[in-house]
């Protein structure tokens, strides 16, 4: 999984035609620490799908662009345009992500 370290890299990989899945995170939330757990096996089971993460604290503008609140959020992108979006509360558990990614 593709780690952002610039807002160009970000730009680019939201405009990929496939399926762009970007998980927004910190360091400090712990709720994210759950998701670290299980997001590896949920990647492998969607290789069809481009991955990346960012830190909603080093690019906040973008988390506010994009609307993200809570962490960690998983949003997906079609050729630059969000068209999902899985909020904090809803993305605790492999279940509850993996139903988000297999209703797009």
């Amino acid at each position: 999984m593709k780690n952002i370290s610039a807002e160009q890299e970000y730009r680019k990989q939201i405009k990929q035609e496939g399926l762009t899945v970007g998980i927004f995170t910190t360091t400090w939330c712990p709720d994210c620490k759950r998701l670290d757990m299980f997001i590896d096996e949920i990647t492998q089971e969607h290789q069809d799908k481009q991955w990346f993460t960012i830190d909603r604290d080093e690019f906040p503008e973008i988390s506010e662009e994009q609307t993200v609140m809570g962490i960690p959020s998983l949003l997906v992108f079609k050729n630059g345009e969000k068209i999902a979006h899985l909020h904090s509360a809803n993305a605790k558990t492999p279940e509850a992500v993996n139903e988000f990614l297999n209703n797009l």
